[in-house]
């Protein structure tokens, strides 16, 4: 298993790209990988990750684990699981903290948990399944959210912090998804990263957004927006230089300029991970694009 360097910024492999990673000289760091679609035997989807895998480290980040639902997991999946995780040796394995099935069938949507004690303990339950399985810690991604459930005895952060400790876990932190959610929910940024443990962080996220005004939606289709630039600034300074992943679902552009965005990643990572405390006065002013008037 190979460590991710720090501060540097991977890529999501898309098959759009897949000409440009295939020939090398591309200089990107690292690529993450869609669990699923690398799970099965033979055709295009293997050859892409025993390529990609021969030549750069690879972060698995899955969608099915589906961590919240009250019932067990699927056996077939945990064993595909177990089996890939083998055969790759990933520097992360990664999923996300919601549910996305019952009984058996998928909803193919990642939702949204209830902030609850108890749903702490079921996802607790099934993460330490999980890592026991694999022998090793997973990490799982903090999900964006358009409704409130009606029962909430925690925060989502302090609901995201509490899994974290109860599974012991790492945090894929998506920046964006939290950006989205405080601009829906009218949370604040700062606190939120207060909440979150920095020994639990260990990768980061970015994608963009489509802003609607009085709501917001993750699209992953669009450039990382300015206020989601803050954030991560943000999230360096209090976890360090975590690495970090652009990821882009639509509208994909050319490989280089997704390159490029990464390389801008990297470059704030090197100005800004210094650790501490985070305050306005830190950041030199008022976040940009209207976040500072929100939500402070």
């Amino acid at each position: 298993m190979t460590a991710l360097p720090p501060g540097s910024c991977g890529l999501a492999f898309r098959r759009e790209h897949a000409d440009d990673v295939l020939a090398g000289g591309h200089g990107v760091p690292f690529f993450e990988l869609i669990t699923e679609s690398c799970m099965g035997e033979g055709g295009r989807p293997t050859f892409f990750l025993d390529r990609i895998a021969r030549d750069t480290p690879v972060a698995l980040h899955g969608v099915s684990l589906s961590v919240g639902s009250a019932e067990p997991p699927s056996r077939t999946y945990l064993r595909k699981l177990k089996e890939l995780v083998r055969r790759v040796e990933p520097a992360v394995v990664s999923d996300h903290l919601c549910f996305s099935s019952l009984g058996g069938r998928s909803s193919h949507a990642l939702l949204p948990l209830p902030f609850t004690e108890e749903a702490v303990r079921v996802v607790a339950r099934k993460v330490r399944l999980v890592q026991d399985l694999l022998g090793r810690r997973i990490l799982l991604e903090n999900v964006s959210s358009y409704l409130r459930h009606a029962v909430a005895e925690l925060t989502e952060p302090e609901f995201v912090s509490a899994v974290l400790e109860e599974a012991d876990c790492g945090l894929l932190l998506d920046v964006n998804n939290l950006y989205v959610n405080c601009r829906n929910h009218g949370l604040s940024p700062f606190e939120y990263l207060d909440a979150i443990p920095p020994s639990r962080v260990e990768l980061i996220h970015l994608a963009g957004h489509e802003d609607h005004g009085d709501f917001v939606v993750d699209t992953h289709d669009r450039d990382v927006a300015e206020p989601v630039w803050w954030i991560y600034r943000l999230a360096l300074r209090r976890f360090g230089p975590v690495p970090s992943v652009l990821e882009r679902d639509g509208r994909i552009p050319p490989f280089e300029r997704l390159a490029r965005e990464a390389r801008r990643a990297e470059a704030i990572a090197r100005r800004e991970a210094a650790g501490g405390c985070v305050g306005r006065a830190a950041l030199g002013g008022a976040v940009p694009g209207g976040v500072d008037e929100m939500w402070f």
